[in-house]
Order: structure tokens, then sequence, then C-alpha cells
């Protein structure tokens, strides 16, 4: 669960990125977070994944107060969490198995676990066939996918996909969205951020919509709007 009670954010430049947000993301919804450039969007996941911390207000993430955690607390907290990023962030010289178990690697998961957990997420997100290949082998769809699971094979409760669709065309920005849904589908949360108005019209899900470091709106008709 994400909540967001009555959280400012201002930085040390000055500048007002939020001013009263709340908002509730409960265990197994699916909603998109929308919002023109500078509304707040990047702010919001800063302070989800515990980068920054809230000025004033309240911020909990899957049951931690993300303005008193502990500094020792902070990777068991992260751990709950999977991140998709527009850029993908994968490692060019490993394979597309390597650059998923890696991730399982870093948080000390046994070999055994690795072997069983890795092939399992890789036909989740439809690419067993294509464990040996690095990511240059890859069409951009491909790589998202490989970056969707090394974002779930710690079976996080929460994936939050940062602009996911940013590099793809609108075929395969669908295709993604599809495999997030599933994802959905199989007990994660999902909270997907994006410009797209069209994916996010053609997808009847909840839509956060922030502007000027405010929720605007928060419904579940699909309906986005606003004006860059």
């Amino acid at each position: 669960m994400v909540q967001f009670i009555d959280v400012f954010k201002t930085y040390e430049n000055g500048a007002k990125a939020l001013k009263g947000v709340t908002f509730e993301i409960n265990d197994g919804e699916f909603a998109f977070l929308v919002g023109p450039s500078g509304s707040g969007k990047s702010t919001i996941i800063k302070l989800i994944t515990g980068e920054i911390a809230p000025m004033d207000g309240t911020v909990i993430v899957n049951g931690y107060d993300m303005g008193n955690i502990k500094f020792g607390k902070m990777p068991y907290m992260r751990r709950t969490l999977g991140v998709v990023f527009q850029d993908f962030r994968l490692i060019e010289d490993k394979t597309v198995y390597e650059n998923v178990a890696f991730a399982m690697r870093v948080v000390g998961a046994s070999t055994k676990e690795i072997k069983r957990r890795v092939p399992y997420v890789l036909e989740l997100v439809g690419l067993d066939s294509r464990s040996r290949r690095r990511p240059q082998e890859l069409s951009g769809g491909e790589q998202q996918r490989v970056a969707i699971a090394r974002a779930l094979v710690n079976n996080p409760s929460l994936i939050i996909a940062d602009e996911p669709t940013g590099n793809l065309d609108p075929a395969r920005s669908l295709e993604i969205m599809m495999l997030l849904e599933k994802i959905n589908e199989l007990g994660t949360t999902v909270l997907v951020v994006t410009h797209e108005k069209e994916l996010v019209n053609s997808l009847s899900k909840r839509v956060i919509a922030i502007d000027g470091g405010r929720v605007i709106s928060d419904g579940l008709d699909g309906y986005y709007n606003y004006e860059e």
C-alpha cells in the first residue's frame, strides 16, 4: 500500500514540487499517475523509492514511514519495490538471463532460487526463448520486457513503471501495458507514470492526475486530459 497524506515538498532551490498531495493506492490496484512536465510526478516517485524525504505530511510505502525510516531499513523497504525505467538500464555485456539473475544476486538469493525463479519470470514476460541473447540483439519492446522481468524477479509487492513506453512505438507500448496488466492480475500492485494520453485513455484504469504539485483529479473512468 502507498499512502500520501497532505504531503509537501520544497527543494533547496525554492521550487515547491508538492503542495499538499493526498492519495492512497491499495494492495492489488493498477493506477496511472499522469500530468504535464514539472507537475510533481517525479517527486512522488522519488518519495516512494526513498530517494528524497517529505518536508511535511506523511508518506507510507508498504508499511514503512518514509519520513522517519531508519537508514538500515531502507534496503528492506526497497526490496518490496520493483522499478521499471524508460531507458531500460540493462547491462549490455550480460545475457537476458544474467540481467535478471543479477537483480536476485544483489539481494543475496541462492543459486538454487535463481535457477527456479528466473526462468519462470522470463516465461511470464514472453522471453524464455531469448534468455541467451544480449540486450543489443533485442528490439526495444523486448528490452523493456527484460527490464520488467528484472523488476519482478524478487517478487515485489509494488511495481513502479516510470514512463515505461516512452521509447516504444504505439503497438509495443500497448503490449507493455498488457503485460503490466497481466502482472497486476497475478496480485502485484502496479503504478505507471506516463505522459501518453492515448494509452491511458485506451485502458479503463484508475488515473491520478497531478498538476502544479496538487492532485487535480482521481478517478476510475480512465479519462485523462491536460494541456502541456
